[in-house]
């Protein structure tokens, strides 16, 4: 595939997931049926990924890509809804539930370096699909019937409009754009950081010790997330990893020092993890039971996509000028995150749907 190609093929699916996905999510939602729609979008999953083997041309990849693009990224987001309405239900501990996700990006990313770095790029698709085909026994192991918090009432209204009133609520949707905003401050961080690194004096081995360091301090995050989410409402959790994020990515603007750097990466137990955990336990509470996939894949949408995509053009730009201002920057995108959590007035607990 040509250059001009490949990034037809990542633009293309980055637009049908953003509408793909809550579409889906939606349908998901009005059939009631979580278990369900995870078992057949994994199975589609693994279907498109299995065909990419004997693929040929750009017009056959493209096919599989876009297939895969509807399918593959709303596994996430459905199976945060699944494990949220068990968490409310059974009174678990999501943080010891989340994780388990942050290890086997850890646990893939060796994987995938080492296959990387010992074979050819072949071996990826491979590892994707063992990873697929977990996933797909994982998912017929669910509950056959629906988690929820509290009895559904099957004649409950689950139409767009409802949906679309839901996501309109201004408290609502002025979380989702502030975490979204947190979130996509990750950008210049995870597009440029190793470079800006790298570029001043810092070895490959000491930047992938840097980010090990960021995804361990996330994993303690969520192992001891329970009693600060006991402690701490939504919003107040939100601004206090607003506050550090603009710390955190100020200190990197300003410093390359290795002491400082090590200091601020275990920031993102803040700027991540404490931000997901924030947004996950307010859509919970401020979203009707039968819309939760629904909200889920939105806000998905709008923090993994439009904000992420955005955020990443800026930073991009930034970044050529002058890679210090690319970070402050994105500590801009948590103060202003801080600010709208503020002003919005979203201390207080949602309002439970």
């Amino acid at each position: 595939l040509t250059a001009a190609e490949i990034g037809l093929l990542l633009a293309l699916g980055s637009w049908v997931k953003l509408i793909a996905n809550p579409g889906l999510a939606h349908l998901s939602d009005r059939a009631g049926w979580g278990k369900g729609t995870i078992v057949l979008l994994t199975a589609v999953s693994l279907a498109a990924f299995c065909a990419f083997i004997p693929a040929h041309g750009f017009a056959w990849i493209l096919v599989l890509h876009l297939v895969a693009a509807a399918s593959f990224p709303l596994l996430v987001p459905l199976a945060e809804t699944q494990t949220l309405a068990a968490v409310y239900r059974y009174s678990l501990d999501y943080g010891r539930i989340r994780l388990w996700g942050s290890l086997a990006f850890i646990v893939g990313s060796l994987a995938t370096g080492h296959l990387l770095a010992t074979y050819d790029a072949d071996w990826i698709l491979w590892l994707v699909l063992g990873a697929l085909a977990l996933s797909f026994l994982t998912g017929m192991a669910l509950p056959g019937r629906e988690i929820s918090r509290h009895h559904t009432d099957e004649a409950e209204d689950v139409s767009l409009k409802r949906l679309a009133g839901v996501f309109g609520q201004r408290e609502l949707l002025v979380f989702l754009v502030a975490s979204a905003l947190i979130q996509s401050s990750h950008a210049a961080y995870y597009g440029f950081s190793a470079l800006y690194w790298r570029a001043s004096g810092i070895g490959a081995t000491t930047i992938a010790a840097l980010w090990t360091e960021g995804v361990i301090a996330e994993i303690l995050f969520f192992a001891l997330s329970r009693r600060l989410a006991g402690r701490l409402r939504p919003g107040s959790l939100l601004v206090l990893a607003g506050l550090l994020g603009t710390l955190r990515w100020t200190i990197t603007a300003m410093s390359t020092d290795l002491a400082a750097l090590a200091a601020v990466q275990l920031l993102h137990a803040a700027t991540f993890a404490a931000t997901h955990l924030a947004a996950m336990h307010y859509i919970t509470r401020a979203t009707p039971t039968r819309l939760a996939a629904s909200m889920q894949s939105l806000y998905a949408a709008l923090s993994g996509g439009l904000a992420m995509g955005g955020t990443m053009l800026l930073a991009g730009a930034l970044y050529e000028s002058d890679p210090g201002l690319a970070f402050f920057a994105m500590a801009g995108l948590t103060l202003a995150a801080v600010v709208l959590t503020l002003a919005a007035g979203l201390l207080r607990q949602p309002r439970t749907a």
